[in-house]
């Protein structure tokens, strides 16, 4: 199951949970794993600071922290929490739309719970070409 909550104190731009729940499961048959129990968690930067700091011990502003929950590397289970702050300010910095940079985040999130990562070059490669690949998909669904 995936769900969503909402601590941020402005509304997110017409998330169509539907769309994006529909979105994200094609996202995961396409990995070939299974739907477990995945949470997005949107807050704001201070929030999300406090997460990053008191778990990962980085003491930076970050749009996306991901924690897997998941015993089976088959099945995706875990907590995505995501900056609203950060994405307005990434929109602006890449000149993209907002729902476009709420996206690439959201998969982002999936991503790195099917046991893709970001630290070296190579794996920022492969995680962008996944992350166009999927938007893609999206805009089809969508």
């Amino acid at each position: 199951m995936i769900s969503f909550s909402y601590l941020y104190d402005k509304n997110i731009e017409n998330l169509h949970e539907s769309l994006y729940k529909k979105w994200l499961k094609e996202v995961i048959y396409s990995e070939e794993k299974k739907i477990g129990e995945i949470q997005y968690i949107f807050c704001d930067d201070n929030y999300l600071l406090k997460i990053n700091t008191a778990y990962l011990n980085h003491d930076t502003l970050t749009d996306i922290i991901t924690f897997s929950t998941s015993d089976n590397k088959n099945v995706i289970s875990g907590e995505i929490y995501i900056s609203v702050d950060r994405i307005v300010e990434n929109s602006g910095i890449h000149s993209s739309l907002f729902v476009n940079e709420l996206s690439r985040v959201i998969v982002h999130g999936v991503l790195h719970l099917a046991g893709y990562d970001d630290h070296s070059h190579s794996d920022k490669k492969i995680m962008r070409d996944k992350e166009d690949y999927y938007l893609l998909l999206q805009a089809g669904l969508f």
